[in-house]
């Protein structure tokens, strides 16, 4: 028996390294697989349509993230009928000023598509072989097939075939995934039904989820800075409904069109509370990682905005009273004899 195939470290490639190859610069990196996840009605499908004609025609996706790689697109839409999804794809094309005819998006049209069986797994493999597509989306994976999906032996075996898919023919997988209802207390990716193995197992992923009226997205990646609480909309425009950014003007409050950063979300957490609170209570608040909170209170209470005691962290001045949510940050003390700003007097940490 052959041993496996070896290269010294040093021999590995060098080309972009440190630098994320993207495929829609900012929501799907270069040949990666992961879930598209949200809880029902959150228009998951309209976002994983617009991501379609994106990457087909090379128009930004959600009419502001560029697409570095365009290319052709094999899409499998499992619950919707074939005449909405060419009726979404074409009013998608109509706002994005892409020519619907030309439009290399390939739907599979077969009625099923069972990916835990040798037969279909084979057919979807020349399929892919055959197309050779940029992007594979499967819409949604409850409809893929009928294994337990929170035995973790029988759903890795499913997205094994994905991953080797990918990697064969060097082709990004987006599924489309359910979370589970009433899941806000969770991090996105721990929201999604069945189990932990569908979180790890993705290069990029992108969770939608509502907040009241409010449809937000959050950005997940492997090798790339994440991003929370894109404020999103379903808009039509003529006889066509699409999704598209907030603008600024007409977002809900506590939101912003464009992600907050990680210092402005955890001041905004801080805000809205009228006691100390603890390192668990804010990461669910921010919806951020438990080592970017971290590094974000440290950073701002070593300028003096935050404060933290035996009972946790809270600001030390109210918003508006000498606290800016978007200048830089001045410690209050920077080595050229000035100061940062002054706040009314409160007791030390």
């Amino acid at each position: 028996m052959s041993p496996l195939p070896v290269e010294r470290a040093h021999e590995l490639p060098t080309e972009s390294a440190g630098l994320t190859q993207w495929l829609v610069e900012g929501l799907w990196s270069d040949q990666a697989v992961g879930i598209l996840g949200g809880e029902p009605k959150c228009c998951k499908t309209f976002l994983a349509l617009d991501l379609a004609v994106s990457v087909a025609s090379g128009a930004p996706c959600l009419r502001h993230f560029p697409v570095h790689r365009p290319g052709p697109v094999l899409l499998f839409p499992a619950e919707d009928s074939l005449a909405m999804v060419r009726a979404r794809l074409s009013g998608i094309c109509a706002v994005a000023g892409v020519d619907f005819e030309a439009l290399k998006v390939d739907v599979i049209t077969a009625p099923a598509l069972r990916l835990d069986t040798a037969d279909d797994r084979q057919r979807l493999t020349h399929t892919v072989e055959h197309l050779q597509p940029r992007l594979l989306i499967l819409d949604p994976l409850i409809r893929l097939h009928r294994v337990d999906e929170n035995d973790a032996s029988q759903i890795a075996a499913l997205l094994s075939f994905l991953r080797q898919l990918q990697r064969q023919f060097q082709v990004a997988i987006l599924v489309v995934h359910h979370a589970r209802k009433d899941s806000h207390g969770s991090r996105p990716g721990q929201a999604l039904r069945g189990s932990s193995e569908l979180h790890g197992w993705g290069d990029s992923n992108l969770y939608l989820r509502r907040r009241g009226e409010q449809l937000t997205l959050s950005t997940e990646h492997r090798a790339a800075p994440s991003r929370d609480h894109i404020a999103l909309q379903l808009t039509t425009s003529g006889a066509h409904a699409v999704l598209s950014l907030q603008s600024a003007a007409t977002t809900a409050p506590g939101l912003c069109a464009e992600a907050p950063s990680p210092r402005q979300r955890v001041l905004e957490a801080l805000a809205q509370l009228e006691a100390p609170a603890a390192v668990q209570r804010l990461r669910q608040l921010c919806g951020m990682r438990t080592a970017t909170l971290c590094a974000c209170l440290a950073e701002l209470t070593a300028a003096g905005l935050v404060i933290h005691d035996a009972r946790g962290y809270r600001l030390r001045a109210p918003l508006g009273e000498g606290v800016s949510l978007s200048r830089p940050i001045d410690p209050p003390g920077n080595g050229n004899g000035k100061r940062g700003p002054s706040f009314p007097d409160t007791p030390t940490d």
